[in-house]
């Protein structure tokens, strides 16, 4: 037990990003199935100006519950100085935009270099896979070292 509490304290952060990274799909999942019902069109056929719509509202619910967990739980940045929490927020969604380009546009360049290899029926699943991968990775090091960036001591 003792082993695991090291463990635990060394790679702490790492785990919090993965288990609130978890929650911050799922935060996306309920928001969109929550956006399609209040349309009304549960069971019917959404036209794709809609599933932009509930996209991105799941989108921005996901990032502010992301936003949230990651300041609190994650990088515990404790700062609640209002032009300090705009800069944090600010800094935060637009590195999430900036990393959501790279979510849009990485699946079709991996794909026309030859990883479009299908996987349980789903077309271009590799490729997917791999930018999923590469923005989980950018998320971190983004909000590690430009959002929540701690700054150091004069004396350390």
């Amino acid at each position: 037990m003792e082993t695991v509490k090291k463990l635990f304290k060394k790679y702490k952060e790492i785990i919090m990003y993965l288990v609130f990274g978890v929650a911050t799909t799922v935060v996306n999942w309920i928001a969109y199935i929550i956006c399609t019902k209040l349309f009304g069109l549960s069971g019917g056929e959404l036209s794709n100006a809609q599933i932009t719509v509930c996209n991105g509202i799941a989108w921005v619910v996901a990032v502010t519950f992301a936003f949230i967990t990651n300041k609190l739980f994650v990088f515990e940045s404790k700062s609640t100085e209002k032009g300090f929490l705009l800069l944090e927020a600010a800094k935060f969604y637009g590195s999430r935009i900036f990393s959501g380009i790279f979510e849009i546009l990485l699946p079709s360049g991996l794909i026309a270099i030859g990883l479009n290899q299908s996987v349980f029926g789903i077309e271009g699943a590799i490729a997917k896979a791999i930018t999923s991968v590469v923005v989980i990775v950018m998320n971190y090091v983004l909000s590690k070292l430009f959002v929540f960036r701690k700054e150091k001591n004069k004396d350390e």
